[in-house]
């Protein structure tokens, strides 16, 4: 796919990789997420993974994705899917735990449960799919 590498390519030899990343007190670059996954609510960045990671971390949640979904006041809010380990995890359970650990605009809200989550051949779990499909459901009338 041409088009596509001519996109990625800069001046110089410098490849946009699409990766987010900061530096910590060391020096250290850590690579956050992708940027094209990133969730914009009221201008602040929102990085799935740091939401997905605090869900994880619940007894009762076997997987998790979290996207950005359109919303008329903040611009994005967060949707996170999950599959559960526990049948008795409900949304109101996974909010809480959010609220523990997440600043405010970080903590989910929407939640949809789900058998399991799209994923690519090597297992991947795929947040394009799930997003497109729910701002395709959001655009219904």
């Amino acid at each position: 796919r041409p088009e596509e590498t001519a996109k990625v390519m800069h001046e110089g030899g410098w490849i946009a990789t699409g990766d987010m990343a900061c530096v910590d007190e060391r020096g250290y670059v850590r690579i956050v997420d992708r940027k094209k996954d990133m969730i914009l609510v009221s201008g602040f960045n929102v990085y799935p993974n740091e939401i997905e990671d605090i869900l994880a971390l619940h007894p009762q949640v076997l997987e998790v994705a979290a996207i950005g979904i359109p919303d008329e006041r903040s611009g994005e809010v967060v949707k996170v899917f999950i599959v559960k380990k526990d049948p008795q995890l409900n949304a109101e359970t996974v909010i809480q735990h959010c609220k523990q650990y997440l600043t405010g605009y970080k903590v989910p809200k929407q939640v949809e449960f789900r058998e399991e989550l799209p994923k690519t051949n090597v297992g991947k779990i795929l947040r394009r799919a799930l997003r497109d499909e729910a701002i395709g459901k959001s655009a219904r009338p």
